[in-house]
């Protein structure tokens, strides 16, 4: 399959991606404030820098962009030309998310994961995010 941007305008249109303060981890920030809780952002000395972070529960909550982290739903599917670069770079996002929650529960915190797909389902998203605030700490 052809892509339908030239190089150029592809190279540009993906320089303007977000790996901090995007969309979706904006709407899950404004779920979690609107509920009452409070957080940190993006720990750099955490492996993985999770995007929010609970320190006094030890809870660190990535947000997920179904196509970046390869989540196989109908937003993550990998594109159909360059499979030769798309395969391997999307394998290699998936392998990091795995050894950076590895690394975090050895260090004795909890993991939450929230894809963008989810928030399509508000309630199901807020359920979600009680969910993990809620268990045993």
């Amino acid at each position: 399959m052809v892509d339908r941007l030239d190089p150029l305008r592809r190279s540009r249109l993906m320089q303007k991606v977000q790996t901090k303060d995007t969309g979706p981890e904006k709407k899950v920030r404004s779920i979690l404030h609107g509920l009452g809780y409070r957080f940190r952002l993006h720990r750099k000395d955490l492996p993985g820098t999770p995007d929010i972070v609970f320190p006094g529960r030890r809870l660190a909550i990535f947000v997920h962009g179904c196509f970046w982290h390869a989540h196989g739903c109908r937003k993550g599917q990998p594109p159909k030309s360059r499979q030769e670069y798309w395969q391997p770079k999307l394998q290699a996002n998936r392998t990091r998310d795995i050894r950076n929650v590895e690394a975090l529960e050895q260090a004795g915190w909890r993991v939450g994961v929230v894809w963008q797909c989810e928030l399509a389902d508000h309630a199901a998203l807020v359920a979600h995010l009680e969910g993990l605030l809620s268990e045993d700490r």
